[in-house]
């Protein structure tokens, strides 16, 4: 895995991106064009496979020893001399023990980091003997996989595979961060899949894995990759399956693609107009799903209740698809884990920076989350309230500092008591699903063809909505074919819409449900050309902004927020997301610039005002630090509600005031507050209304809150 510390731009830097500036050209827009032409995506031919039943049967809180490897940290440089001994303590079975009584259940360990089979044979059967302990004491095993080459051993082993390292990019040679030793490869390679299915089969019939950890998922598709001679050939290939001789006229001026290379593109780029980059960072997006989707298969194949897990990072305001050929739907729909590595649960200059966004797209992708929480009690907390039966890494780090090894499993003050609480309650985790009203759409053409504004105002709107307390999923294109169980539809600057998703959303409001866009959201097609009018004029009732040339950024309409109604539904058009600290045009919508918008409150009023009903939950009376997620048990016999106080905690919140809407047919047994933070199990007084709401308040609040609201 990467270094938390390593930010993306310094990793471009080191891994020698010597990108040459953005060129671009306009596509011309033929008459008779209908966006319907558009496939935006090569479909994978696999069904989905079903998921290892014990995912959904453990509370599962891990540690990690991966990147302890003598091998590996040998060849890295400025260990210390008593490496050896502390890799060894790792596997004793004392420690293993230890892990045990801390409530682990699961130990990922190191199995293959690329420096070839023979290479790490000595290790890969020190593994298997902390498999072994693992299984003793009922803790799964989650096994590493590294996806670069150590070349300098791995060649030793394996000569022919010179074929599998992509070439020299602008003259330097494509490596992990600056780690030279570390050479990327073309995953889609013949040979490289052949040997990593060789690994695979180890890892599950040998070693006995219950988890397949895939690391430098972050960085295999990122574009030099792709300037590998086979890349190159394949894109080909992509571009000929995609489109008709006719379509590929339409879409780049010519019909014959067999001189076609990939484009050099600047990564620091508000929008992408090249048809050709477009489809280039599909086809990197595609190139990975896909090779992802043949490692899960051949795994299910070995042993279908392995699980497969990748750590792509999460939505951290990064343009993924551009940046690392990441489209999480496409993804994800082969994994049942990823991970998490960067922009850690904070609060600093009065922003608030979370996971949440991350682990609300994991469950509308049917995934859960890795994490690091053994930072602290928060984090932890975050992780148990919004991700799925899963309280992340509790222990272990990727890098050893001094002689702290021996004393990275230790816990911080009062962290034990979180995962004792996890345990003894894990009922209040297990089969449940989050109560939402609100759908925020992430579209894929919108996210990966304009860096700026989209990024800006949909991860700002989702912050109002986080620190509001109001109930949301991120959704992805695939999804506005349902949206029925939804009140309110978002569309915060989703610039690229096309006629079929235009379509969906007409339909959702005609039919009653609220709409809530703004800025340029429907203004382009998927192919991010600018249309004379808003794709949603007739939501709307309004004009788009006049526009100037391709190289301009869009005008923001001056005027006052306007409210509509359409067939059975309510709309309404925001003009701007004001940010109160603007992200700078092609930086990443990272999280220092989460803060709260300028006109939050304007936000989140417009969306209680086209909804036709109150929400799931409204909470009163607690600052803007404390979030919420409210989760319903699958048997329906129970709501659940989850309070985090993010700010540190000097003393108690007091007198959070809470109406909760009970399913239909269904009135409240008894509601119980409980918490690891000392305060025990308290039963609370509550009042129902006619309308199906039950008002309760909670008496006091430290870090975390639970609240159970049993239903009959």
């Amino acid at each position: 895995m990467k270094n938390k510390s390593c930010s993306r731009r310094a990793q471009f830097v080191a891994i020698h991106f010597s990108w040459i500036l953005f060129f671009s050209f306009l596509l011309i827009s033929l008459p008779g064009h209908s966006q319907r032409a558009v496939v935006k995506t090569l479909p994978t031919d696999e069904s989905p496979m079903r998921k290892p039943a014990w995912i959904s049967e453990i509370p599962l809180a891990f540690i990690g020893t991966w990147d302890v490897k003598p091998l590996f940290r040998t060849r890295v440089g400025g260990t210390p001399v008593w490496q050896a001994e502390e890799y060894k303590k790792t596997s004793q079975e004392a420690t293993i023990k230890k892990f045990k009584d801390m409530g682990v259940t699961m130990l990922l360990i190191p199995f293959y980091k690329g420096f070839g089979l023979q290479a790490e044979k000595q290790e890969m059967d020190d593994s298997k003997k902390v498999a072994v302990l693992c299984r003793k004491y009922g803790i799964k095993v989650g096994v590493y996989i590294g996806a670069t080459m150590a070349y300098e051993s791995f060649l030793l082993e394996e000569p022919e595979a010179k074929e599998w390292i992509v070439p020299n990019f602008m003259g330097k040679p494509v490596i992990y961060g600056n780690q030279s030793f570390r050479k990327l490869v073309y995953f889609q390679h013949p040979g490289y899949k052949a040997y990593i299915k060789r690994v695979l089969r180890l890892a599950v019939e040998n070693l006995k894995a219950d988890l397949i950890h895939f690391d430098n998922v972050s960085v295999q598709a990122q574009p030099p990759v792709f300037y590998h001679p086979l890349a190159i050939e394949n894109f080909r290939t992509f571009l000929r399956k995609k489109y008709s001789p006719d379509m590929l006229m339409k879409r780049f001026g010519f019909r014959d693609v067999k001189y076609v290379e990939p484009p050099l593109i600047s990564p620091l780029v508000s929008v992408v107009n090249d048809p050709m980059f477009q489809e280039f960072t599909d086809f990197r997006c595609q190139q990975l799903a896909d090779y992802y989707g043949e490692m899960e298969k051949y795994i299910r194949g070995l042993n279908p209740q392995v699980a497969v897990e990748i750590n792509p990072h999460g939505l951290n305001g990064v343009n993924k698809a551009w940046e690392e050929g990441i489209d999480y739907p496409r993804i994800l729909a082969h994994t049942d884990f990823f991970w998490i590595e960067d922009q850690p649960t904070s609060l600093a200059d009065g922003v608030l920076t979370t996971q949440i966004r991350t682990f609300k797209m994991a469950e509308t992708l049917n995934n859960r989350v890795f994490t690091y929480t053994s930072d602290s009690k928060v984090a932890m907390a975050e992780s148990m309230a919004y991700n799925r039966q899963g309280m992340g890494m509790v222990g272990g780090r990727e890098e050893m500092e001094g002689s702290r090894l021996a004393h990275q499993y230790e816990l911080q003050p009062g962290q034990q008591d979180y995962i004792n609480f996890f345990h003894k309650n894990f009922n209040l985790y297990s089969n449940v699903h989050s109560v939402a009203d609100i759908a925020i759409l992430h579209s894929y053409a919108t996210m990966a063809y304009n860096s700026d504004r989209p990024y800006q105002s949909t991860f700002l709107f989702e912050q109002a909505l986080i620190q509001a307390k109001i109930p949301f999923d991120i959704i992805f294109d695939d999804q506005l074919k349902n949206l029925s169980k939804y009140k309110v539809l978002i569309l915060a600057d989703q610039e690229c819409l096309n006629d079929d998703k235009l379509d969906l959303v007409k339909s959702f409001v005609k039919n009653g449900g609220g709409l809530v866009a703004t800025e340029h959201t429907s203004l382009y097609t998927e192919w991010h050309e600018r249309k004379r009018d808003f794709g949603l004029k007739d939501l709307f009732n309004v004009s788009a902004p006049e526009w100037h040339n391709r190289s301009s950024p869009e005008d923001i309409l001056d005027i006052p927020v306007q409210r509509n109604q359409y067939g059975r539904g309510r709309v309404c058009y925001i003009p701007e997301v004001r940010a109160a600290k603007k992200k700078p045009a092609t930086m990443p919508m990272t999280g220092q610039y989460w803060k709260l918008p300028l006109n939050w409150s304007e936000l989140v009023e417009s969306v209680k005002s086209v909804s036709n009903e109150k929400f799931g939950v409204d909470i009163t009376e607690a600052p803007l630090t404390v979030t919420m997620q409210l989760a319903e048990k699958n048997d329906h016999s129970a709501l659940v509600l989850h309070l985090i106080n993010f700010a540190p905690v000097s003393s108690a919140i007091e007198n959070i005031k809470v109406s909760l809407k009970i399913p239909s047919g269904k009135s409240v047994k008894g509601i119980t507050l409980m918490s690891p933070d000392g305060v025990g199990e308290t039963r609370l007084k509550y009042t129902e209304n006619a309308t199906g709401q039950v008002m309760f308040s909670v008496p006091q609040l430290l870090t975390y809150g639970v609240i159970l609201a049993e239903l009959k």
